[in-house]
């Protein structure tokens, strides 16, 4: 069985196509697999760590801006629109699929088109609550849409939908609470846990600093904080507050967490962005959440993501607008004060989860391969 993969431009699109093969490989060792991937995005990096083999084209987005750049940047697009097509189908020919899955990003657009056209059986995986525009546009010409939440079956209503949850880490559903603080060195005080993405949220990073320096003050919370690759600046941010992240015990400071399934199980609130994988995996552990959408972001997704855990009650939001320190200390401190309010948040987290996504995949590709 061969499969092509296509998904790039961020980890949310990279990841589960990686975690979408991995588990394919599980059940289906001699699987060949190949990734299509733009040509200076990340998964040229994160595909071959994995063990996978990539092949690349070069893809990029319009840009909504008039300035000249922005013109020039269009016309190149425009450009690419062809060549990448041109590009894909020459590799689909090579590999000879027997099915081709899309991920998401603008990759995922030319590849998944010329495998239908080429009449390979394709399948899309939309990973936030309000799609993008190259699912949406893909959406007809594949056997499956398959989505991570319900909220997002508006947007195809004239496609076969599966709803499937997106792929979560084994480790984000074995970790154990307990187990996980005594591991960090946490006592039973409340613990925060922060963060912005690898590289970083500055507006983040600022908000959450009066916070964090309280604690270092007061000691009322714990708090873990991911600063990021730009955000060396934060330690002295703090000493400017009048704290000494290095002296304070109850203060867990660094630019990564490379730990993550340890770090969210022992956190009572999570304060992070609202990426489409980052909050399965919240769901996925039942944790209260203060989501940041990130404004930056295509179709504005990240704010449909965090509107449908706030919709059902699973967590609260500050959009980057209202950002504050004040604003995060105050929502911190209501959701912490209040055991039973943790607690209803927590249940409401958990009920939205899909912690069998791997095996709702794997059924939807046998189903459309017609295998057992």
């Amino acid at each position: 069985m061969k499969i092509l993969l296509a998904g790039g431009g961020t980890a949310g699109h990279i990841n589960p196509a990686l975690a979408i093969a991995g588990y394919i490989r599980e059940k289906r060792p001699d699987t060949q697999f190949l990734f299509i991937g733009n040509k200076d995005g990340m998964e040229q990096r994160l595909v071959p760590q994995a063990g996978f083999e990539i092949k690349s084209i070069t893809i990029s987005g319009f840009q909504r801006s008039l300035s000249p750049k922005s013109v020039a940047a269009n016309v190149r697009t425009m450009r690419r629109t062809f060549t990448s097509s041109v590009e894909a189908k020459k590799i689909i020919k090579n590999f000879a699929p027997d099915l081709c899955i899309g991920t998401g990003g603008y990759v995922s657009g030319p590849v998944v088109r010329e495998a239908a056209k080429l009449g390979v059986p394709c399948i899309i995986h939309e990973q936030n609550a309000y799609p993008g525009i190259t699912n949406k546009m893909l959406a007809k010409r594949v056997k499956k849409v398959m989505l991570a939440v319900e909220a997002a079956k508006p947007y195809f209503k004239d496609a076969d939908i599966a709803v499937t949850g997106n792929p979560v880490r084994g480790e984000i559903l074995t970790a154990d609470k307990e187990e996980s603080r005594r591991e960090l060195e946490l006592d039973q005080r409340p613990v925060i846990l922060s963060f912005g993405g690898s590289l970083g949220a500055q507006k983040i990073n600022e908000s959450v600093a009066d916070l964090i320096a309280r604690s270092g003050r007061d000691g009322r919370y714990q708090h873990i904080h991911a600063y990021g690759k730009y955000g060396g600046w934060f330690p002295d941010l703090l000493r400017e507050k009048g704290v000494d992240p290095d002296a304070c015990k109850n203060l867990d400071i660094r630019p990564y967490i490379d730990n993550m399934p340890t770090c969210m199980a022992a956190a009572d609130l999570v304060i992070c962005r609202a990426g489409a994988i980052t909050l399965s995996e919240i769901q996925a552990m039942g944790k209260p959440a203060i989501l940041i959408p990130s404004p930056n972001v295509a179709e504005n997704h990240q704010f449909h993501n965090a509107m449908a855990l706030v919709n059902a009650g699973a967590a609260e939001i500050i959009e980057e607008s209202d950002l504050s320190g004040e604003a995060v200390i105050e929502k911190a401190d209501e959701m912490l004060k209040n055991e039973e309010t943790l607690a209803k948040f927590s249940e409401n987290s958990r009920k939205m989860a899909i912690t069998n996504a791997n095996e709702r995949i794997w059924s939807i590709i046998k189903q459309v391969l017609q295998i057992v």
